[in-house]
C-alpha cells in the first residue's frame, strides 16, 4: 500500500512497542495493607456553660429598666401620673395647670402665657404643658388667619375650610385637656421646635 502524503508519525518510532510491551507487564503483588490517618488530637475544649448568675452579670445594665435620669430631656420625658398636689408659687394642683392650656377660645393660648411666667422651673411637667399648650393655640392662630385672608379676598372655599378647621381644633384641644388632666402623656410633635423655644426664652420671675 503506497504511502500518503501525511502518512508519517512524529512520535517516537518504538512508542507504539513499548506501550504493547507495558501493557504485557503486571503491577507486582504486594501484601502491604492500607494505612490509616492517625486520628486528630483533642486540642478543643468543651464551652464552659453559664450558670444564671454568670449570666447575669454580662448582661447590660441598660436593659430597658434601669435608664439613667440625665438619658431623658424635659421635653420627652413622660409627663403621665399628673397629681393634685399643688404647685409651689401657683397654689393650683397640677392636674389643673396642665389642662388648662388646652383649652380652646384663647383661655388655653393666655393660661400658657401665665405659667410659663408665675411656674418655676423646677415644675418640668406643668411647664412643658404649658408651652405645647401655647405652641399648639400660635400654630392653629396662624392657619386660622391665612384663610380668613385667604376667604375675605371672595373665595367661599376658604371660609368654609376655616370653619371645618375651627371645629376640628377645638375638638382636638378638648380631647388634650381631658387627656391632661387625667394625667395621660399629651405630644404634639408638629410643635417640637415652638415648645422648646418657648419654655426656654419665656423665664419664670422669681
Amino acid at each position: 500500500m503506497a504511502k500518503k502524503k501525511f502518512d508519517t508519525n512524529p512520535l517516537d518510532p518504538e512508542f507504539p512497542q513499548k506501550v504493547m510491551e507495558a501493557q504485557t507487564n503486571a503491577l507486582p503483588k504486594t501484601d502491604a495493607a492500607t494505612q490509616k490517618f492517625a486520628d486528630p488530637m483533642d486540642t478543643e475544649q468543651e464551652t464552659r456553660p453559664f450558670n444564671k448568675a454568670n449570666f447575669g452579670a454580662y448582661q447590660s445594665p441598660y436593659n430597658g429598666q434601669n435608664i439613667p435620669a440625665n438619658y431623658q430631656t424635659a421635653r420627652l420625658a413622660d409627663m403621665g401620673n399628673t397629681s393634685k398636689r399643688k404647685v409651689a408659687k401657683v397654689g393650683l394642683p397640677e392636674n389643673i395647670l396642665t389642662a388648662l392650656p388646652y383649652l380652646p377660645f384663647y383661655i388655653g393660648l393666655i393660661a400658657g402665657v401665665l405659667e410659663l411666667i408665675f411656674v418655676p422651673k423646677s415644675e418640668q411637667k406643668v411647664r412643658f404643658h404649658a408651652a405645647q399648650g401655647l405652641a399648639a393655640h400660635i400654630g392653629i392662630l396662624i392657619v386660622w388667619v391665612i384663610l380668613e385672608g385667604v376667604g375675605n379676598i371672595g373665595f367661599d372655599l376658604a371660609n368654609i375650610a376655616s370653619w371645618i378647621f375651627q371645629m376640628v381644633t377645638m375638638i382636638m384641644l378638648i380631647v388634650f385637656a381631658v387627656k391632661a388632666y387625667k394625667g395621660k402623656p399629651v405630644h404634639i410633635e408638629s410643635v417640637d421646635d415652638l415648645t422648646e423655644w418657648l419654655e426656654e426664652k419665656i423665664k419664670p420671675k422669681n
